[in-house]
């Protein structure tokens, strides 16, 4: 499936690669950033701080296809109901949160639109936005604080 121009369609979540759901960047640039930097070679070091981002690989079925796309932070914040900063210190304390994520969202239906991805080296097709289908939908973090016992405000 490569849209030339965004598309929405609605979609099955089959599965999610919980092995790596997000990136670091440069809080000023916002340049991607290898694990072992914590601050960015191309800022003044006074203001260069690290962020996480969410970047979740998601496979989706939709009526005649399956196929992998990309969800990277403001739609995946949709999904979590967190920042990746949260979910990452949520992990460092419950740390099968990122395989029970995709038990969570397996077979969640989706309305999303997708886009062709930005550079020109990525493989996977983009979502700009989701909206969840289930009335009765609750982000992953609910579902997770409520799996593991822990409060709201706690996290």
């Amino acid at each position: 499936m490569e849209p030339e121009k965004p598309t929405t369609t609605i979609c099955t979540v089959v599965s999610i690669d919980h092995t790596d759901l997000h990136y670091t960047v440069c809080s000023l640039c916002e340049r991607t950033l290898p694990d072992s930097l914590t601050r960015c070679n191309h800022c003044p070091a006074s203001g260069s701080t690290p962020k996480r981002l969410f970047r979740v690989l998601m496979s989706v079925a939709t009526d005649t296809n399956v196929f992998v796309v990309v969800l990277f932070d403001r739609a995946a914040r949709v999904l979590f109901g967190c920042s990746a900063h949260d979910f990452f210190s949520f992990t460092n304390t419950h740390p099968f949160s990122g395989e029970t994520v995709s038990r969570i969202l397996e077979g969640e239906m989706l309305r999303v639109t997708l886009s062709n991805p930005r550079n020109g080296n990525a493989q996977h097709l983009r979502v700009v936005s989701v909206v969840p289908l289930r009335s009765s939908f609750r982000p992953v973090m609910d579902s997770l604080s409520e799996l593991y016992g822990v409060r709201s405000s706690d996290r």
